[in-house]
């Protein structure tokens, strides 16, 4: 359990000690990965003497992954070389302050009536073990410690995480250094917003990228690239990010005036914004990165009842059931992401809102659907939800045995709409799941072969009225010892 500290006050009783600190240079570079994680690429300064230095970097991310940290002087690359490094992020809380002081005298006060004066013997599980006496050992917790004296200043009071490292160099004065990292705690995905025209048959659409920063620290005027696609990266422990959970309130500021340039990044896809950004740690901040106008699209109207299934496995050469399968006739939204249809990007994961307006042209959402990362030229098919005035059920008529291996099964699906004045095409999937030896020996209306399991109607019902839809499939199922 994390120890809460209430005002912790400390009071020093000597001189300070002198640390060499590398101060925030800027020149941020921030490259993020829709993945979970970020590339931090900043300038520091340094004043180093000749030999070796200690050197304190603070203000890094608190999520920082130590063994991806990287060192580089521009100002002596061969004469500055980093001898060791270490990360802290324990600098503020009590049990890490005392630590430095096991063996001396300390004051520890709880309240104005509990005070500790002895002789520090040990920290463990958020207690003190002092000597108050020769003969006398008193058990002090840390949990609501208020103040604490020292006999001697802590080496640094920094409470936020922070790198140490050990420099050797060649020459003494400023450097200035570049330094890179990879961190958690930070994420970017896609929103769009899509405005479907009144008929239907295009739209006009708004992306924008959000970006949530929970890696413990903020960044200023930092350029900002944005990674799409999943780099294999291997899996930090939940328990290296502990430190780095932060309980900030959200706030959430649109950015439509800097533009974002894509370009190809290997396989992956790179949006580089093109002004400096700031985000705050805690926030999540938008900015618009795609737009298109009367973009083609069509509304498509499904009726999917028939059983999934995951392959042909063995024949299913026995009576199912009879019962009639009711169900929703689903509203899908489809369009093309290459300059045929208007839009002609990329479109990086993310979520799909799409809105239509009313008669008094308030924009309404009729639907919000998930997308992958989808490239140039590619299909998608969004998902607005259920129809309300279509419906459909479909029955299976008959199953019999035509020889000992021939078996025929007969379905019939019927399609209602009960839209006022608009007829509405209706695609009917059906998977062929008893065996892959089939062939469809009656039909009432055409269909297409999708693939080597499954077939697909396209069936228009008119205004107010039902289409009733039947088709006799005929399977050979091969011999018992094959």
């Amino acid at each position: 359990m994390h120890m809460r500290i209430f005002a912790l006050a400390i009071t020093m009783l000597f001189g300070g000690l002198q640390m060499v600190t590398a101060q925030d240079g800027g020149n941020i570079a921030l490259t993020v990965y829709n993945t979970g994680a970020a590339l931090i690429q900043e300038q520091r300064s340094m004043t180093l003497e000749p030999g070796v230095n200690s050197v304190t970097i603070r203000d890094v991310a608190a999520t920082i992954d130590p063994t991806s940290f990287n060192f580089k002087s521009l100002t002596d690359p061969e004469g500055a070389v980093v001898l060791e490094q270490s990360y802290r992020h324990d600098k503020g809380d009590a049990e890490a302050l005392l630590a430095g002081f096991i063996g001396q005298t300390v004051n520890i006060k709880i309240s104005a009536d509990e005070r500790y004066r002895g002789e520090l013997l040990r920290l463990q599980d958020e207690k003190a073990m002092l000597r108050t006496a020769p003969n006398e050992i008193a058990f002090v917790s840390l949990y609501n410690v208020r103040e604490i004296q020292f006999p001697a200043p802590p080496a640094d009071l920094y409470a936020g995480p922070t790198l140490e490292l050990l420099l050797s160099s060649d020459s003494a004065g400023e450097h200035d250094a570049e330094l890179s990292y990879l961190a958690g705690g930070m994420n970017w995905t896609a929103d769009y917003s899509v405005y479907l025209n009144a008929d239907e048959r295009a739209f006009d659409l708004k992306g924008l990228v959000t970006l949530r920063n929970r890696s413990g620290r903020a960044y200023e005027n930092a350029l900002l690239k944005l990674v799409a696609g999943e780099a294999s990266r291997i899996e930090l422990e939940e328990e290296d990010f502990a430190e780095a959970r932060v309980m900030a309130a959200m706030s959430a500021a649109a950015d439509q005036s800097a533009a974002v340039e894509q370009r190809d990044l290997s396989d992956f896809k790179l949006y580089a914004v093109a002004r400096p950004i700031t985000i705050a740690n805690g926030e999540t901040k938008q900015i618009e990165f795609v737009s298109g106008a009367d973009i083609a699209a069509t509304i498509t109207y499904v009726f999917d009842s028939s059983p999934q299934f995951g392959g042909y496995y063995q024949p299913i050469d026995y009576f199912e059931g009879r019962g009639a399968a009711s169900g929703d006739v689903r509203t899908y939204l489809e369009f093309s992401t290459g300059d045929e249809s208007g839009l002609g990007a990329d479109l990086p994961a993310g979520r799909v809102r799409v809105y239509k307006a009313d008669v008094d042209d308030a924009n309404l959402l009729i639907g919000e659907s998930g997308i992958d990362h989808t490239a140039r030229g590619d299909e998608v098919q969004l998902r607005l939800g259920n129809a309300f005035d279509l419906t459909g059920e479909r029955i299976q008529t008959d199953f019999s045995f035509a020889s000992r291996r021939v078996a025929r099964e007969s379905f019939e699906i019927r399609l209602r709409n009960r839209k006022d004045d608009k007829a509405v095409a209706i695609i009917v999937p059906e998977r062929l799941y008893r065996w892959r030896d089939w062939q469809i020996i009656d039909s009432s209306a055409p269909f297409v072969k999708v693939d080597n399991a499954s077939i697909e109607f396209e069936i228009t019902v008119a205004p107010g009225t039902e289409e009733v839809l039947t088709y006799t499939v005929q399977y050979s199922f091969p011999e018992e010892d094959e």
